[in-house]
């Protein structure tokens, strides 16, 4: 008979069966590792090798744009240089100095292009533009003159008849393809755009250890200053063509506001409450970066400004303190107070939204305009002109010439150039820099009114 299996006998099988399972399993997973493509180590580096490719690959794309629109770019460029202002200095169709207004370092940012064409296609993308960024200055006076020569071509078209029919027979010539002189000449304009995008895509894409990255880091860096240039050059226009809106929109020509390096900023309609127990009336404020005016709109009636209006009050803001009275409620409107040395303004407005906004810009252009706190070991300076003397010589002005005139008020100059020119770099960039200066004390006989009656 067969003998009974002993005890202990079972486990023993059990444990071998599950030695057998991990030898299997341990197999298994050998023998996938040896039908594994590359190892760990080799799949990681594929994928930077990869990565490096597509790098590559996007390099090269930008690249071969950028030489093709260089090509376009300085064919255009010659269309100008030849056909204008080599024929026209030839000819004598226009004066030298016309002619510098108008077409300004052209020729010379042709030249620099030209040679800035020939390395890039030759593939020395980081060596072309080492050498372009160092003429940029040609780039410089271009941007510079851009708005002056657009003004200068458009005053020679109406009164030169000469330059006009020159001018409009170059522009028929096939190789133009339909483009006026106009488009031609903000073509160097684009073209800052076109490389800051072409560079900081390139230099993006290229390796740090190789030697043109860093020749590209350092054009990225010269176009984008050249970029803030053109912005702030734009920027000035704009605000050019804003104070010449609301000079024509006064009646006369006493009340200034066209001066240096003032800012426009909003405008809008808000009602003067009254210190008596007289009406609320609206009136058209415009605000500025250095003053607050207040107008009112002419007489329906008048035969040729009725459209217009007549300035009243110049508030000058370095003095100004301005607070909600109960505008940050949650009621319809509200009202602001705005406290000179020497008067005080109370302006309502129905509209919650509005007030608020008029509020915001008061505050920050009053905050541009506070002097920056100095240290205790700096020097304390007082500032040259204060804007409360501009409003004496005002103040006194008016005196004698409503003296003169029985009574009657003139209009007298808002012009504060030079509290304006000390503070325009606050204005055109989009962070503040304050002025390093201090008040100095002023004599209580010599304090006027800072509200400037016009």
């Amino acid at each position: 008979m067969p003998s009974e299996p002993e005890k202990g006998s079972q486990p023993e099988k059990s444990a071998w069966i599950e030695s057998e399972d991990v030898n299997v399993r341990i197999a298994v997973v050998a023998v996938t590792m040896s039908f594994s493509p590359c190892p760990p180590d080799a799949l990681a580096g594929n994928s930077i090798q990869q990565q490096r490719d597509r790098w590559e690959r996007k390099r090269n794309v930008v690249a071969r744009e950028l030489v093709l629109t260089e090509q376009h770019y300085c064919q255009q460029l010659a269309l100008v240089t030849t056909y204008f202002v080599e024929i026209l200095k030839a000819k004598g169709t226009l004066r030298q100095d016309i002619r510098e207004s108008i077409f300004s370092s052209i020729k010379a940012i042709h030249s620099v292009n030209q040679s800035l064409l020939v390395h890039l296609e030759n593939g020395y993308f980081g060596r072309g533009f080492d050498q372009f960024c160092p003429q940029l200055h040609h780039y410089n006076v271009f941007v510079d003159n851009i708005y002056n020569a657009r003004k200068v071509l458009v005053v020679q078209l109406k009164k030169n008849k000469a330059f006009r029919r020159f001018k409009k027979l170059q522009e028929s010539r096939p190789e133009f393809n339909s483009q006026k002189l106009e488009d031609l000449l903000h073509l160097p304009i684009e073209r800052i755009e076109q490389y800051k995008r072409f560079l900081q895509v390139m230099a993006a894409n290229t390796s740090p250890d190789d030697p043109e990255f860093q020749q590209l880091s350092r054009a990225v860096a010269a176009v984008e200053l050249l970029h803030q240039r053109i912005q702030k050059n734009t920027r000035r226009h704009e605000n050019h063509l804003q104070l010449c809106r609301v000079q024509k929109l006064l009646k006369g020509r006493k009340t200034k506001v066209l001066a240096a390096e003032r800012w426009y900023i909003r405008e809008g309609w808000l009602k003067v409450v009254p210190s008596k127990g007289a009406d609320v009336k609206p009136k058209l404020f415009f605000l500025f970066s250095d003053m607050l005016l207040q107008t009112k709109r002419c007489s329906s009636l008048h035969p040729t400004s009725s459209d217009k209006f007549i300035g009243q009050h110049a508030y000058p803001l370095n003095q100004c303190a301005v607070e909600k009275v109960f505008g940050h409620t949650k009621s319809k409107g509200g009202l602001l107070s705005l406290t000179f040395p020497r008067a005080k303004l109370l302006l309502m407005s129905s509209n919650q939204e509005d007030l608020n906004d008029w509020y915001q810009s008061l505050c920050s252009a009053i905050r541009k305009l506070e002097p920056k706190p100095t240290s205790g070991h700096e020097r304390v300076e007082p500032m040259q002109e204060p804007f409360s003397s501009d409003a004496e010589n005002h103040n006194s002005l008016i005196n004698s010439s409503s003296s003169n005139a029985n009574g009657k008020r003139n209009m007298a100059s808002t012009e504060t150039g030079e509290l304006s020119q000390r503070h325009a770099a606050e204005w055109e960039g989009s962070a503040p820099k304050r002025m390093k200066q201090a008040v100095s004390e002023q004599s209580t006989e010599s304090s006027s009114s800072s509200c400037v009656i016009l």
